[in-house]
């Protein structure tokens, strides 16, 4: 029996590749959320995690065995903004990052008590929730602290149910959005932070995705990997 997965943020970067990956493995038949790899899901609108994770039930017959929640944003928030600006800017990255992934994970969980069949979360975080961000980005940091906490607590509350959490913890990685920062923050200098010497690659990231998607053994349910070049060890 094929393994159900559902990843969201598949249509470029991380997503993208982690599509590809899982794609291509038998042993898969994958739905991805984004606009051009999957269904359309805006996670600013509050309504769509629980209209995704439906359409994607009635896609895959009923039975989501594994989800990947990959989707985020990375938005600079000026702490000199206007107030309200400022608030709005903290509530968006919130929404996205991390109250969409929350639900999906509630619907999840919900979902195998309901089956009794276990299941499996993939939550890509960011090696911003152990080392922190800019001062403009301290909501994405909290966004990807607190995906790592709600992955740890999954973990040690339905353990005993076959469920099964796992963070991911990337650093720097080559997508569009990281070109971006780099290119703003001085690529060189910020290179020079990681003692491996180049950013990760999506397919790197990709891999672990897909190694706790289908092959991590039990034991390492509430795991986070870490995956930043050694420019963040804890």
């Amino acid at each position: 029996m094929k393994t159900h997965i559902l990843l969201t943020g598949s249509s470029r970067g991380i997503g993208a590749a982690t599509a590809a990956l899982l794609g291509d493995d038998a042993r898969v038949t994958l739905v991805g959320q984004g606009t051009r790899s999957g269904i359309p899901a805006d996670f600013t609108d509050p309504a769509a995690p629980q209209a995704l994770w439906q359409q994607a039930l009635d896609a895959l017959d009923g039975r989501i065995d594994v989800l990947i929640n990959n989707a985020g944003i990375f938005e600079a928030n000026p702490l000199d903004a206007a107030h309200d600006d400022w608030v709005e800017g903290w509530e968006r990255t919130m929404r996205v990052n991390l109250t969409a992934s929350a639900e999906l994970c509630r619907l999840a969980v919900r979902h195998w008590q309901e089956r009794k069949s276990g299941g499996r979360i993939v939550n890509v975080a960011s090696r911003a929730a152990y080392r922190g961000d800019s001062p403009a980005h301290w909501h994405y940091a909290a966004s990807k602290a607190g995906m790592v906490g709600m992955t740890k607590s999954i973990a040690r509350g339905y353990a005993g149910e076959g469920i099964l959490a796992f963070a991911i913890c990337p650093g720097f990685t080559m997508t569009g959005m990281a070109e971006d920062y780099l290119a703003s923050r001085g690529g060189d200098k910020l290179l020079a932070d990681i003692p491996l010497g180049r950013v990760a690659s999506p397919e790197e990231i990709a891999a672990i995705a897909k190694f706790c998607a289908l092959d991590a053994p039990p034991s390492m349910t509430g795991a986070v990997l870490d995956a930043n070049g050694a420019s963040y060890v804890r």
